[in-house]
C-alpha cells in the first residue's frame, strides 16, 4: 500500500510573535539554522516516505510563500491550500479525500510541520512501526514521546504498560496537566507526551469521521465528489468554511476505543514557544540563550533574539527579549505560552500590520 505524508502547516505560531506573522509563521522560518522547519520536516520523512508521496495543507494567506519555501521539494499540485482555518479535522480530512479521489487508499502519515526531531534514525524506526500497525489492523496510531520532565505544555496518553508488544492500546488522552498531576504522569510510568503525528490508512480515517463527527463527513463529502470536476475549486471555497472548528484529537481520537500508541524517543520537542529555544542552541555558562548582536552584564537564565540592533541587557533574569523589525518582545519566560495573548490584543484593537 502506497504511503503518503501529510504536513499541517496552517498555523500561524502565535506563541513566536513577534518573529513568527501570519504570512511568515513558525514553519517558514530558520529557527535551527539549518533551513526552514518546513524543509526540515519533508528531509526527516525521506527514508519512509517519497517526495511524490507529500502533501502539505496551508492556508491561503501562506500558499505563495510556501510554494516558494519548499521549491522542488514535492510536487506543487500536493500544496493544498484552505480557505479558511477550520483545525486539524478539517485539514486532515481534507488531505484524506485528496488521496482517496486521485489516488486511491493509501497509509497517511500526518505531521505537524514545525517540530525539533534530533535522532532521525529512531524516528524513522518508530514511524515505520506505526505503518506496520496502521496497515495491518486498520487501527488509528499515534506516535508518543517518552517523557523526560514533568511538563506542563504537553498533551498526554495513558496507555496499558502491560501491553509488551510495540504498539501499547490508548487507554486515555489527558489534556496539558498542572506540575502536580505532570509529577504523578511521569511517577506512574504510562504517560507519554502527545506528539500531534498519527498515522491511518485515509480510508479508515473517513471512516472515523462518518462515525464520530457525522457533519464534518458530510462537508467533506460535498468536496470530494467535485474532486477531477471543473468545479472543484470553486466547491472547496464555498464548502471549506461551513466546516465545523474542531480538532482531530477532540472529535476523533479520544472518542475512538481503537486507537493504539508507539512510544517513541528520538530527541522530539514541538518548539511551541521562546522559551523552548534551548533545544536548539547552545546556553552560555549563565544559562542564556543568545543570538545576535548582544551586551550582557549580570544576566542568566534568557532568551535574548535579535535580528537587526544590538540588545543590552544588565542585571536581569528568567526574561524573554525578542527584537524584529517593527517590534520588541519582553516577556517573563514563566508566561512564554501568553505571548498569544499579544496576538490576539493585536487583533482586536486593529493592529493588523503588526499580525
Amino acid at each position: 500500500m502506497e504511503k503518503y505524508g501529510v504536513i499541517m502547516a496552517g498555523g500561524g505560531g502565535t506563541r513566536f510573535w513577534p518573529l513568527s506573522r501570519e504570512k511568515t509563521p513558525k514553519q517558514l522560518l530558520n529557527l535551527t539554522g539549518n533551513g526552514l522547519m518546513i524543509n526540515e520536516t519533508i528531509e526527516r520523512m525521506s527514508d519512509v516516505i517519497e517526495n511524490d508521496n507529500i502533501f502539505i495543507v496551508s492556508n491561503k494567506q501562506q500558499i505563495e510563500l510556501m510554494e516558494k519555501s519548499v521549491s522542488n521539494a514535492i510536487n506543487k499540485q500536493h500544496i493544498l491550500s484552505e480557505p479558511d482555518r477550520r483545525n486539524t479535522a478539517a485539514c486532515i480530512g481534507y488531505a484524506a479525500m485528496e488521496i482517496i479521489k486521485k489516488y486511491g487508499d493509501g497509509i497517511m502519515c500526518i505531521f505537524p510541520s514545525d517540530h525539533y526531531i534530533k535522532d532521525k534514525e529512531e524516528f524513522s524506526h518508530s514511524l515505520e512501526l506505526a505503518i506496520d500497525e496502521a496497515e495491518k489492523n486498520n487501527t488509528l496510531v499515534t506516535i508518543g514521546i517518552k517523557p523526560t520532565f514533568p511538563s506542563t505544555g504537553y498533551g498526554y496518553i495513558k496507555y496499558n504498560k502491560k501491553n509488551t508488544e510495540a504498539s501499547k492500546n490508548v487507554m486515555e488522552f489527558v489534556e496539558k496537566p498542572n506540575l502536580k498531576k505532570a509529577k504523578e504522569y511521569i511517577d506512574d510510568g504510562e504517560y507519554v507526551w502527545n506528539s500531534g503525528i498519527f498515522v491511518w490508512k485515509a480510508s479508515v480515517i473517513l471512516d472515523n469521521y462518518r462515525r464520530f463527527l457525522p457533519r464534518v463527513y458530510k462537508y467533506l463529502v460535498e468536496i470530494g465528489e467535485s474532486m477531477n470536476t471543473p468545479e472543484e475549486y470553486d466547491v472547496i471555497q464555498e464548502i471549506y468554511p461551513q466546516i465545523p472548528d474542531i480538532s482531530i484529537d477532540y472529535g476523533v481520537m479520544e472518542r475512538s476505543d481503537d486507537v493504539k500508541v508507539i512510544i517513541g524517543d528520538f530527541g522530539w520537542n514541538d518548539i511551541g514557544s521562546w522559551d523552548t529555544l534551548a533545544v536548539l542552541y547552545n546556553v552560555d555558562e549563565n544559562g542564556n540563550v543568545i543570538k545576535g548582536d548582544q551586551v550582557n552584564i549580570d544576566t542568566s537564565n534568557c532568551i535574548s533574539y535579535s535580528e537587526n540592533r544590538l540588545i543590552a541587557t544588565v542585571g536581569v533574569d528568567n526574561l524573554i527579549i525578542v527584537e524584529t523589525k517593527d517590534a520588541i518582545l519582553v516577556c517573563h519566560k514563566d508566561k512564554a505560552q501568553d505571548v498569544k495573548k499579544v496576538v490576539d490584543q493585536l487583533k482586536n484593537s486593529g493592529k493588523n500590520g503588526y499580525l
